[in-house]
């Protein structure tokens, strides 16, 4: 069965779910940062995943990266699977500016994490509303 990694529970917000992933956002607002998590229990790598989960898991993290890329106005997006510090495979979907607090660096650890205020969280999750597709489903907080 399916089980969230308890660092990115503690450390997100739960969205919802594309057709493979769970959607979640990072409560650090230093950046548009959301987190895709295949629904898959005990893997940790991109090939442990059958072909057909490989193909999804392209598809919802080019669609989320092209749609944040151009609903927020990035002037880069960084997508990475890393998966040091949480083992559970996910994969960072970053909307980054050149004027953005680490920036040209990476985001890991560069400058501290700060809160999301009610309404630019919620600004966020309309903008986010609006990109998703049909085949999201929202939580019910969402």
């Amino acid at each position: 069965m399916f089980e969230l990694d308890p660092r990115l529970q503690a450390d997100t917000w739960v969205l919802g779910d594309f057709p493979l992933c769970r959607l979640l956002l990072s409560r650090d607002a230093n950046y548009p940062w959301l987190i895709l998590v295949p629904r898959r229990p005990g893997i940790t790598e991109v090939f442990e995943l059958s072909e057909a989960d490989q193909a999804q898991l392209a598809v919802e993290t080019g669609r989320l990266a092209e749609g944040l890329k151009h609903a927020l106005g990035a002037d880069k997006m960084n997508v990475a699977a890393l998966g040091n510090v949480v083992a559970q495979l996910h994969v960072h979907v970053i909307a980054r500016y050149c004027a953005d607090a680490a920036w040209p660096a990476p985001v890991w650890g560069r400058v501290p994490g700060t809160t999301y205020e009610p309404a630019r969280l919620e600004a966020l999750k309309d903008q986010l509303k609006a990109l998703l597709g049909s085949d999201f489903t929202w939580v019910q907080a969402g």
